[in-house]
């Protein structure tokens, strides 16, 4: 895994000295113009964990980072896979007589859209929506009685809000949003970035 994460690293490092090698032209994929994005933010982690015949809320601020390899289909619609890693979500409640202390670590696969609105070259605003798969895994702890962990693989979403700043070779994002997972009974990330994207 970790090969596969540091060769993906190298080619997301990479692939900007490319795009801004010649300036004067533009390389094109089936007539579509590619772009590679790398992204980084904070957001907040909820999710509903239930045990011991209760239900409670698990909360934590959380970093995330992301990286994009997409297409622009039009000057105002590009669709891209994306990859992003979530920091561990910590947090400990009372259930009963119990304290259940959990950690929760994601990352996601998702197939993103997203239309651009305005006539202003360099500003506009934009909308998204995604969905994919989530890669999570909860480990659970009570002090005393012992701990386990719970591997899952599911669907997916999400929705954004934002404003990109385009230069043709390199645009800026700054995003709101949301995302969704479908463990335990739901898990909600709600936050904010900003990345940056390279045009070819």
């Amino acid at each position: 895994m970790k090969k596969i994460v540091i060769s993906t690293l190298a080619v997301l490092i990479a692939c900007p000295a490319f795009a801004g090698a010649n300036q004067n032209s533009s390389w094109q994929l089936f007539g579509l113009d590619p772009y590679i994005g790398l992204r980084g933010g904070m957001g907040y982690t909820n999710v509903n964990v239930k045990h011991n015949g209760h239900k409670k809320s698990m909360d934590d601020m959380v970093y995330q980072g992301r990286a994009a390899l997409g297409l622009e289909v039009c000057d105002t619609v590009r669709s891209e896979i994306e990859w992003s890693i979530f920091s561990k979500a910590k947090d400990n409640k009372r259930y009963g007589d119990q304290r259940l202390k959990t950690e929760t670590k994601m990352q996601t696969l998702l197939w993103n859209t997203y239309m651009e609105f305005g006539s202003y070259e360099v500003v506009r605003p934009f909308v998204g929506v995604g969905a994919g798969v989530a890669f999570t895994k909860m480990d659970k702890r009570v002090d005393g009685i012992g701990s386990w962990s719970d591997d899952k693989t599911r669907f997916s979403a999400m929705g954004s809000l934002g404003v990109t700043f385009d230069w043709q070779r390199i645009a800026v994002d700054l995003a709101a949003r949301y995302t969704y997972v479908d463990i335990q009974s739901g898990l909600h990330n709600i936050g904010g970035d900003l990345g940056i994207r390279f045009m070819f």
